[in-house]
């Protein structure tokens, strides 16, 4: 019976790694909590907040206070999401000091559920916004899996609602969204992972294994960077990070150097 418990933990934990982690952490963090500066983070598609802990424990490090929010990112459209459970970060900062300015990174699906929800109601004191790898302009690869005859059926179960709207045709919701209006700084890769390349021959010009890197562009943006870096772990990456704080402390990301260190 022990054994069988500990098989299906194991099971448990594999399939939730595949999400990000074996559970979500607690989205409102400890440390700094009288800093003005406050960082709200959000993560992609069929991931957890554990994803965006080494960006959590450096913002902390660099003195932001952080909420770093989990929500059930295959179970809502991107409009529910936006509705019902952003609003939940934005209660980590109403119990301390007030937040001079509230930022916001995000992952992949992150940014388009911040977009959504900024398009309806923003903070009065929203700061900057640091979106990697965001699919603004949509992703081809949305459009190849959820219309594949014999792939759509698994791709619709495991991704949900929000995995059919990310698309670059009817229905996308990166496509809806206009342009803008606050200091945006949007950083995405062009390498992407072996098991991608079949993806990265329907994506035209550069991509990340995921994102074609034309379409992590949005109108209106402050700044735009591209880091050698696959999808699926480059919020992770030690440069990724410092320039999201680069961003975040300058409102533009950092120069690099011919190494391409900054």
């Amino acid at each position: 019976m022990k054994l069988a418990y500990l098989c299906s933990g194991i099971v448990g934990c594999l399939a939730l790694f595949m999400l990000g982690g074996c559970g979500p952490l607690p989205m409102c963090g400890s440390a700094n909590e009288g800093a003005e500066e406050c960082v709200v983070l959000l993560h992609g598609l069929a991931r957890s907040n554990r994803a965006m802990a080494p960006l959590a424990k450096a913002l902390e490090a660099e003195g932001f206070r952080v909420a770093n929010l989990d929500y059930p990112s295959t179970r809502k459209t991107i409009a529910e999401i936006a509705q019902e459970d952003y609003p939940r970060a934005l209660t980590c900062f109403a119990h301390s000091p007030p937040c001079a300015r509230i930022n916001f990174v995000t992952h992949s699906m992150g940014g388009i559920v911040l977009r959504r929800a900024l398009s309806e109601s923003r903070p009065a004191n929203l700061g900057r916004v640091v979106m990697i790898s965001p699919p603004n302009q949509g992703s081809e690869v949305a459009d190849l899996l959820n219309n594949s005859w014999w792939l759509g059926w698994f791709y619709r179960w495991y991704n949900g609602p929000a995995g059919q709207e990310l698309g670059v045709g009817p229905g996308s919701v990166p496509l809806s969204l206009g342009p803008v209006d606050y200091p945006v700084g949007v950083l995405t890769g062009d390498r992407h992972h072996g098991f991608d390349n079949w993806f990265a021959g329907m994506i035209p010009g550069a991509d990340d294994g995921k994102v074609a890197v034309e379409r992590a562009k949005v109108a209106g943006m402050s700044d735009f960077l591209v880091l050698s870096h696959h999808h699926t772990s480059i919020m992770k990456q030690e440069e990724v990070i410092e320039q999201v704080i680069c961003f975040l402390k300058s409102g533009r990301f950092c120069p690099q150097g011919q190494d391409g260190k900054l």
